[in-house]
């Protein structure tokens, strides 16, 4: 059998690299655009905050899947992943929310362990964790988050693929449909043939199923994320910093802290750095750690998270046009949900049981309304 995977984000490669594990031959078609959100994600691993149930079963999968994912790679000499439990602090001043989160993730906790340890902290024991953060923050830690450097999964998801025959192609994928079922794709002037063909293609996914005319829309959501370097901190288990907004501070090794992200809903695709979107980051960043205001400005990231109409993920297979895939819709979650519908999607395109109901993610469903992305 051969599929044909259409994006090569964290999605894309996570349903490419368990194809090829399995045997399958693979191709990967990749038009490089730039501004992809598995690029600039920040990568935090914490869905036990999440309040949309329906979100939050995808989402809590993709979570428990982590260590699985890890090891598999491992087993294929991909060890620079990046993936560590550090934990996060779900910051607040507000004794009320705070103790509202604590009960809710203990709840979440009886039917998943995987929440690890969760306890109240005061502002001292916050600030012991977390240096830079603002005294008086008190916080609920939650033992289980992790925190993993999207472009260094996604190159070992990659690389693990190639190892098992999977291939790489550059190019714009237009897809191909005989007699009410997928033939392959057209990349130039090149014509690759295959039994099922997975459309990972993230924001851009609407134009890749435009030859279709399936009425399957995702919209750009432009998030732009600073990182900065802190001198003389060994920032490697510092934990994720979760303040009560859509902001938040990720740490990763060699003195680097990952401030993010704003939410540009109907930004289209402008791939650019603005001075608001900046100034918004590193002002909401101080505002919960000042004690970063000395960091080094090191890089400004930007992306764009592809969102259905309702918020929810698109995951499963179109009834019209058999063997064809969807997989996108992850939104701001997609470093944690990615690995996991990858997987899902390779097992809807060689027709086995995916282990978990996705009818909530079905990409033909009908949506009512569009409430706010998030």
């Amino acid at each position: 059998m051969k599929v044909i995977v259409v994006g090569s984000g964290i999605a894309g490669a996570s349903a490419a690299y368990h194809l090829a594990k399995k045997g399958v031959e693979v191709a990967v078609v990749d038009q490089g655009h730039e501004g992809q959100a598995t690029k600039a994600g920040a990568g935090i691993v914490c869905p036990w905050l999440e309040e949309r149930p329906e979100k939050y079963a995808l989402y809590n999968a993709g979570a428990c899947y982590y260590p699985e994912l890890v090891s598999m790679l491992e087993e294929d000499g991909e060890r620079n992943v990046s993936y560590a439990r550090v934990g996060a602090l779900a910051v607040s001043d507000n004794q009320e929310e705070l103790k509202r989160i604590e009960y809710e993730v203990g709840k979440r906790k009886m039917n998943c362990p995987e929440v690890g340890e969760v306890r109240r902290l005061s502002s001292e024991e916050a600030q012991a964790l977390f240096p830079p953060l603002r005294s008086g923050l008190e916080a609920v830690f939650i033992g289980g988050a992790a925190r993993v450097d999207g472009i260094l999964l996604r190159d070992a998801l990659k690389r693990g693929a190639e190892k098992h025959g999977a291939q790489f192609l550059s190019g714009e994928a237009r897809l191909s449909v005989k007699d009410g079922r997928m033939s392959g794709v057209q990349v130039g002037d090149q014509f690759f043939s295959g039994d099922a063909v997975i459309v990972a293609a993230g924001a851009w996914m609407t134009k890749v199923l435009e030859p279709l005319g399936l009425d399957i829309s995702v919209e750009p959501q432009r998030g732009q994320i600073v990182h900065l370097q802190v001198p003389d901190q060994d920032t490697s288990e510092w934990p994720v910093i979760i303040p009560q907004s859509s902001h938040y501070l990720v740490s990763f090794d060699e003195s680097r802290v990952v401030a993010g992200a704003t939410r540009e809903t109907g930004s289209g695709f402008d791939y650019r750095m603005t001075a608001g979107g900046v100034k918004e980051v590193l002002d909401e960043a101080l505002s919960v750690a000042p004690g970063l205001s000395d960091g080094t400005v090191d890089e400004i990231r930007v992306g764009f998270r592809p969102f259905g109409k309702d918020g929810l993920p698109l995951l499963g297979e179109v009834p019209s046009v058999k063997g064809l895939v969807i997989v996108n819709g992850l939104g701001s979650s997609g470093l944690t949900m990615g690995p996991y519908a990858g997987m899902v999607a390779a097992k809807l395109a060689l027709g086995e049981e995916v282990g978990m109901d996705i009818s909530a993610y079905d990409p033909m469903r009908d949506i009512a309304g569009c409430p706010e992305r998030q």
